[in-house]
């Protein structure tokens, strides 16, 4: 269908959004998934339009009516996990993860046959964002995608949830309104001061399935026990960001809870062990929750746990018995073993090998630090964990991990790799396997005197070289060394990139190192049977240097990187060749650069 026989449909069609960008945006995201001028009609003539006529009392706003249209064009359970975010208050920040959490927890997201209720979390979450339900994105470094939702779309999501749900502030907690529907609330926020006393009132909420409480107030710890035991049927409660320094072992009460949220109660000091009863947890969050210095023993009862994160926590190992958790689909940290007193307590390297479903980041500490062995590096399998993107491996510094770190081979679609405190010679020979390899951070591996040819990874965005004892930066590391073995026809043209995806370096305390070497062979050079062409990080755009007090100069081939900012700290042979107030002799290969930062020693 051309886009011009429908054009005076939708021109109509525009004349009824009546001048609000609102409902334009909204009928947009609706009419791009219509293909044929039959379906454009049909939303013309829609019975929805009349509503501004005949019911201008109940719907108050005109934007209601464009709203209704893509509301109902969705497919039911979409409507449902839509209706759902009328929970929270207007202006609140809701994160991706977590609110499909809180649709699983609900009962909204059926299984695949994969088993994967997460993944139709996320394509439920693309379809309203399409339909301009959800706005204002923004991607947070730890705790992924932040969104909103317009004022009106609000108001309008409230109205056709019929009081199901409720959003209880300092300045409506006495109104009578919040009295009288409180029994039929199902999902219940509340935002309250450090002054205001916890309402008694919130436990005629029987039926209540999600609660959110938001607030500073530390008398809520004293009230957790009572609440606990009065609203049974919670699936979803989130206490984040509060004052509470425990929680009750009344929480076994809590029998359907399938999400608990208690990230960044920094004054957590323990969670009960009649938590591991709860046999319907789904997801549990407690990162940041630095006086947080262990889980419960028996977490390992937890079957139906498919979240745990403990990133930022006070957690010093995992309890025995993680490996029984097999449908774990986030696992962000794993101490290994543990420390003195918890050492038989821990869980080792080996029980990580059956929870092959983890997914996105884990992070792993204590390497070497226990009495684990290459044998259960292997027995780890993390190369079965296909679903890892970013993994990072902590070494304990006072060993020689050189044959552990092999055994920690990742799957080969790795996205991004760090590798810490790492006290062998020789990095591992799987790195160079990682083609999807986006990101890579070398730090505080101190015996590194050489590079594997980087160079190589074809998908490598960033990379940052911290602590290392390297002492040349060659064709080595850039992986163009003269191979030898490769048969190229007289005339031919051999073409070389090396970093063809580059754009963030940064190269930071490396004392040892006096020379980068530049490209030896120019763009174009002949020699008696072929021509080289040479590429190497053409796209690079951030250089950072900082405490490489030996390096004398840049190569070549970053001097004619389309950089768009170079910082150079604590390099005082760099600052001399290339400063501007020292009138350095190279200062005009850099000036181009549109940010340039030098120290101020």
């Amino acid at each position: 269908m051309s886009a011009k026989r429908l054009t005076d449909i939708g021109d109509k069609i525009a004349n009824k959004c009546k001048g609000l960008p609102l409902a334009a945006k909204v009928l947009g995201g609706l009419m791009q998934s219509k293909r044929t001028r039959e379906e454009w009609e049909r939303v013309l003539s829609s019975e929805l339009w009349r509503l501004d006529e005949v019911d201008r009392d109940q719907i108050e706003r005109r934007i209601f009516i464009p709203l209704l249209l893509s509301y109902y064009d969705l497919p039911s359970v979409v409507r449902r996990c839509f209706l759902y975010c009328a929970m929270f208050p207007k202006d609140y920040k809701m994160g991706k993860h977590e609110l499909v959490k809180m649709w699983m927890a609900q009962g909204y997201l059926k299984e695949t046959s994969g088993g994967d209720m997460e993944l139709v979390g996320e394509q439920y979450f693309q379809v309203l964002a399409a339909r301009s339900f959800f706005q204002d994105f923004e991607r947070h470094r730890f705790e992924g995608m932040k969104f909103k939702m317009h004022d009106i779309v609000h108001d309008f999501a409230q109205y056709m949830t019929k009081n199901e749900c409720l959003t209880v502030d300092v300045n409506t907690l006495g109104e009578a309104t919040v009295e009288t529907s409180i029994e039929r609330v199902r999902h219940l926020s509340m935002m309250l001061s450090e002054e205001t006393f916890f309402p008694e009132s919130i436990h005629k909420a029987k039926g209540l399935r999600s609660l959110l409480i938001h607030t500073t107030d530390p008398s809520l710890g004293a009230a957790l026990p009572d609440l606990f035991k009065q609203l049974t049927c919670i699936r979803s409660l989130n206490l984040s960001e509060s004052s509470i320094e425990e929680i009750s072992n009344q929480v076994v009460k809590l029998i359907h809870l399938r999400h608990l949220n208690l990230a960044s109660c920094r004054e957590l000091e323990s969670l009960p062990e009649t938590m591991c009863d709860l046999c319907n947890l789904q997801s549990l969050d407690v990162t940041y929750c630095r006086s947080l210095k262990e889980l419960p023993r028996a977490i390992g009862k937890l079957i139906k746990l498919r979240h745990l994160q403990i990133d930022g926590s006070g957690v010093a190992f995992i309890p025995k018995g993680i490996e029984r958790i097999t449908c774990l689909r986030t696992l962000d940290k794993f101490i290994v073993g543990g420390v003195y007193e918890n050492e038989s307590k821990a869980a080792n390297l080996r029980e990580l090998k059956n929870l092959n479903h983890i997914g996105g980041t884990l992070n792993i500490r204590n390497l070497g630090g226990g009495k684990e062995d290459a044998s259960d590096a292997a027995e780890a399998q993390l190369k079965n964990k296909k679903r890892l993107l970013s993994l990072g491996l902590g070494f304990n510094h006072n060993q020689d991990n050189g044959i552990l770190i092999e055994g920690l081979q990742p799957p080969p679609n790795l996205e991004n790799l760090t590798i810490s405190r790492y006290e062998g010679l020789d990095l591992p020979n799987w790195m160079m396997t990682l083609t999807r390899l986006q990101k890579l951070r070398l730090v505080h591996c101190g015996n590194v005197e050489v590079l594997p040819p980087l160079g190589r990874l074809s998908n490598l965005e960033r990379l940052e070289l911290t602590l290392l004892k390297v002492r040349r930066l060659d064709a080595g590391f850039l992986g163009i060394e003269k191979d030898e073995n490769a048969s190229i026809n007289e005339g031919e043209i051999a073409r070389v990139t090396a970093f063809p995806k580059l754009k963030k370096l940064k190269i930071q305390i490396l004392g040892e190192v006096e020379e980068w070497v530049g490209i030896e062979r120019r763009v174009g050079e002949e020699d008696a049977n072929t021509t080289s062409i040479i590429s190497i990080m053409p796209q690079l755009q951030q250089l950072m240097i900082r405490l490489c007090p030996m390096l004398r100069a840049l190569p070549d081939y970053v001097l004619a990187a389309p950089l768009q900012e170079l910082e150079i700290r604590s390099c005082p042979n760099l600052r001399k060749r290339y400063g501007k107030e020292e009138m350095g002799e190279d200062w005009q290969k850099i000036s181009h650069i549109p940010k340039i930062y030098f120290d101020d020693t």
